[in-house]
């Protein structure tokens, strides 16, 4: 058994383990989750990660390492993003807080088992057609660039896109009190209650999101557009995804009541994407940037942003009083 199969058979173990957890003594339908839980859990999932990470190093090297430990930050800096999305959709549906957790965590399984195929079908196009990577290289550079002065980002109404007028013109829903259940029955007939909605749009959002993410991590993974992916890069791809995932539903219910105190994060992910899709581009001139670079950009463009929506906050509270 070699270095790589090891590590994918730990990390499949831990993956059961931690989703069992989730599932079965954590998050119990109907049960609203505190701060405090919030905080351990958050603990617990960023404990993990970091344990995970030196367990690569330790089989697999210092560049494996360095490669995970930098799209796993790159893909917990557009989890938050991701965060301040989902709040907006319980509010918009107006979802008991009872009701959040299960139904946070139905989505994010979704978004997980969406993710994998993503990956595989997005691994096997580049290995078929490399050149595939600068489109993204483009294409990270034109949302980069949006997101960076677009202002107000997150607060569009998620019930006023094509996505959910389509969902709910295509499927029976009742806008009944739901009861903490998804389906319910009236008539003889199945239907689905806004918190099975809420589940799609959820997961219809997190694929809008690694339209993003997917590329950039494949980009701070591959060595280069035309070199094949190793199995420890594969591995990289979908763990640092996987477990920023499984670390969204604690961080959302403890970033929910800070939602606004983050202003400049937008900012902060958008130069990163920008940083990666140059990084795609110039690639073409036989141009490497070594991945610690890349590591160190993305804590400092996380950091600075977040420092600097303090500061702000700060600044604006003082105005207040």
């Amino acid at each position: 058994m070699n270095h790589t199969t090891l590590v994918y058979i730990i990390f499949g173990i831990v993956l059961l383990v931690a989703l069992a957890l989730d599932l079965g003594l954590v998050n119990k339908k109907g049960k609203e989750i505190s701060i405090k839980t919030a905080t351990i859990q958050t603990g617990f999932w960023i404990a993990l990660s970091i344990a995970f990470w030196l367990f690569v190093w330790y089989e697999n090297g210092s560049v494996a390492a360095t490669k995970y430990i930098s799209a796993y930050l790159m893909e917990w800096s557009l989890s938050i993003d991701n965060i301040f999305v989902f709040i907006l959709i319980f509010a918009s549906f107006k979802i008991k807080k009872k009701d959040i957790g299960f139904t946070l965590l139905i989505g994010i399984l979704l978004a997980i088992v969406f993710r994998i195929i993503f990956i595989a079908v997005g691994i096997g196009l580049i290995e078929r057609f490399h050149w595939i990577m600068y489109i993204f290289g483009v294409f990270l550079l034109y949302t980069g660039a949006k997101l960076f002065f677009q202002k107000n980002a997150h607060d569009k109404n998620p019930g006023d896109g094509k996505f959910f007028q389509w969902v709910k013109k295509h499927l029976p829903f009742t806008d009944e009190e739901p009861n903490s259940k998804f389906v319910i029955r009236k008539d003889g007939k199945k239907l689905y209650t806004v918190l099975a909605l809420v589940v799609i749009v959820l997961a219809g959002t997190d694929i809008a999101f690694a339209l993003d993410s997917i590329p950039t991590v494949v980009s701070l993974v591959k060595e280069s557009p035309t070199a094949p992916f190793s199995s420890s890069d594969i591995l990289i791809i979908y763990s640092s995804n996987i477990f920023a995932i499984l670390g969204l539903r604690s961080l959302f219910f403890l970033l929910q009541g800070a939602a606004n105190k983050f202003k400049y994060l937008q900012q902060g992910i958008a130069v990163i994407l920008i940083f990666i899709g140059a990084k795609m581009l110039i690639e073409i001139l036989h141009i490497t940037i070594p991945v610690v670079i890349s590591l160190g950009v993305i804590i400092l463009c996380i950091g600075v942003s977040i420092l600097v929506s303090v500061i702000y906050e700060k600044k604006l509270q003082q105005n207040r009083h």
